[in-house]
């Protein structure tokens, strides 16, 4: 039986109007962006309608992505800014381009 692979993923959501930014991590792949986007998150997120995804990193090491997740919530604004235009420029929404890769479309 071969063992069951996890990923983790560390994220940043932001608002329609790109002014506020939160930094997350889930080991439930695409579930946990599932929630935000249908606001079953309460409190930071649904209040200020972050929902769109705009930068994300997978790890197979969970205390990977713990790290980095603390690493990115101590930057400022301006460096998480940098970080997110420099793989996502025009700050499009990845979650139906994440979507559309096969590990996610076979479930897993």
């Amino acid at each position: 039986m071969r063992e069951q692979e996890y990923l983790y993923h560390v994220y940043i959501l932001t608002n329609k109007h790109h002014t506020v930014l939160y930094t997350g991590m889930t080991g439930r792949d695409l579930f946990r962006i599932i929630d935000h986007k249908k606001k079953l998150v309460a409190g930071f997120t649904s209040r200020y309608n972050i929902n769109k995804l705009v930068y994300w990193e997978e790890f197979d090491n969970v205390y990977d992505a713990i790290a980095r997740e603390k690493q990115i919530k101590r930057w400022s604004r301006k460096k998480k800014i940098a970080l997110i235009e420099l793989y996502n420029p025009k700050w499009k929404d990845l979650f139906e381009e994440l979507m559309l890769k096969p590990r996610y479309r076979s479930g897993g």
